[in-house]
């Protein structure tokens, strides 16, 4: 098997105040090819308790993420599929850095058979996905319960794992992205959550009178910023935004709702709002100067923030999540609209030893069992309906997810770009530069002149 580079335009973004234009590089593509000696060599007898023929006394490889939710989780599942599957065991493979661990593996055609491919260095699908199995036919098995596993999913969960009319990603967790704060602390204060950027100086500028810092960051996840950003001008632009972001249309980066943002968010990292520093923090212990020490009020994060922190959450910080802000009151999408889509990517690579293991292992993950213990050991939502009662397992953080996309309803988006591409890893280097307040350096400004069609234009 080879490696083919396959070279994908980038249109590079930030311009002039906001932030330094780049170009971010180009990322080799793994090639779609067959390997001798891959693939399920070996299956069992189908039935209805063994919908995809797990071979008797198999093992199955699973390498899982290991970030916000850990890998408990996904232990519990492997544990169904031996129970159910007799003499079948299910290796459980914990891994933080997923491209640059497994690429090689499917380079050498000797890939795991199951793969949750998340976090900041996860693998751009786009390059792989020609190598990845379809799982029409899990969601369409049932689930260890005999129910069909698609009548027991939200509505549009498999379409951000759907690429080219091919489902090759399940996206397990209902991820909800928003802005937490400590509601006890806000209370305390007096303080009531911005619903635009405006507001957002505004509570900045009442922090700092309390010896605090509106945000605070760290170096492998200032991205979270961009979610932010970006969440905050499909708001505030509607669909035509998403569109173009999601599509990388030139001059993309420079519609006035995504220039508006990042003028916003420049104004507060010039007023110091911004806890300084985040560039050389690890995102565990900046996120712990919010949630433990509370230097900072607010963080952007996705739902897994709560699970990831509760070893370093104050006493009585009565987490809550509350939607992204808009620039102005008048914003094609309501205060409520909603960043929320189906995340942490499951996939099952064709050239796996065990396919069918792989396949078992996400139906074993789709049972009603697997997601009420996930959803209560994680504080998360999966993509499984009915997991989840009305007290959030005792979360306030949960019950607020609950909240926001019920007050959501049908104003609910999200994006695809980052992940198919593979492009968060470039862009930490220009939010941790952004953060930090260093403003674009002279090369920086030439490249875009010698390039104006794969830059921002707009200069605020």
């Amino acid at each position: 098997m080879s490696m083919k580079d396959k070279q994908i335009e980038r249109r590079t973004f930030f311009r002039g105040a906001a932030v330094a234009a780049i170009m971010i590089p180009l990322s080799g593509t793994l090639a779609s090819c067959a390997t001798s000696g891959g693939g399920d060599s070996s299956t069992g007898k189908k039935s209805k308790n063994n919908p995809f023929g797990v071979a008797a006394n198999s093992t199955t490889d699973a390498v899982i993420f290991k970030g916000g939710y850990g890998i408990a989780y996904a232990q519990f599942a492997g544990k169904q599929v031996s129970k159910l599957q007799k003499g079948s065991t299910v290796k459980v493979t914990a891994q933080t850095n997923i491209a640059q661990t497994l690429q090689p593996r499917f380079v050498a055609g000797n890939p795991p058979d199951v793969i949750d491919n998340s976090g900041a260095n996860l693998i751009g699908i786009n390059t792989i996905r020609g190598q990845l199995e379809d799982l029409t036919d899990v969601i369409n098995a049932d689930n260890y319960e005999g129910k069909k596993i698609s009548d027991t999913l939200y509505a549009g969960v498999t379409k951000p794992g759907t690429f080219d009319g091919k489902f090759v990603q399940l996206n397990y967790v209902l991820t909800v992205y928003a802005l937490w704060h400590s509601e006890s602390l806000f209370k305390q204060n007096g303080w009531t959550v911005p619903t635009t950027w405006d507001e957002m100086y505004e509570l900045g500028t009442k922090a700092k009178a309390a010896g605090k810092y509106l945000f605070t960051w760290g170096k492998e996840a200032a991205t979270y910023y961009q979610t932010l950003a970006i969440s905050s001008a499909i708001k505030e632009g509607g669909d035509e935004v998403r569109l173009a972001l999601d599509n990388l249309e030139a001059g993309c980066w420079s519609k006035d709702a995504v220039q508006q943002v990042f003028t916003a968010m420049k104004k507060i990292i010039d007023a110091g709002y911004v806890k300084p520093g985040g560039a050389g923090t690890q995102f565990t212990a900046a996120q712990a100067q919010w949630s433990d020490d509370e230097e900072a009020i607010l963080y952007p994060s996705g739902s897994w923030i709560e699970n990831e922190m509760k070893t370093q959450t104050k006493s009585g910080f009565t987490m809550t999540g509350t939607p992204e802000p808009t620039v102005t009151k008048n914003s094609k999408f309501p205060a409520a609209a909603l960043h929320s889509t189906a995340g942490e990517g499951y996939i099952v690579p064709s050239q796996g030893k065990n396919v069918a293991g792989g396949k078992e292992f996400l139906r074993a993950m789709l049972s009603k069992d697997a997601a009420v213990n996930f959803a209560k050991s994680t504080l998360s939502s999966t993509i499984v309906k009915d997991t989840i009662p009305e007290d959030g397992f005792g979360s306030t953080a949960l019950v607020s997810q609950v909240k926001m996309l019920a007050d959501a309803g049908t104003n609910v988006f999200s994006w695809n770009f980052v992940d198919l591409y593979g492009m968060n890893t470039d862009q930490l280097v220009v939010w941790n530069t952004f953060l930090s307040g260093v403003p674009p350096s002279p090369s920086s400004r030439a490249r875009c002149r010698r390039s104006p069609t794969r830059c921002a234009t707009t200069t605020r």
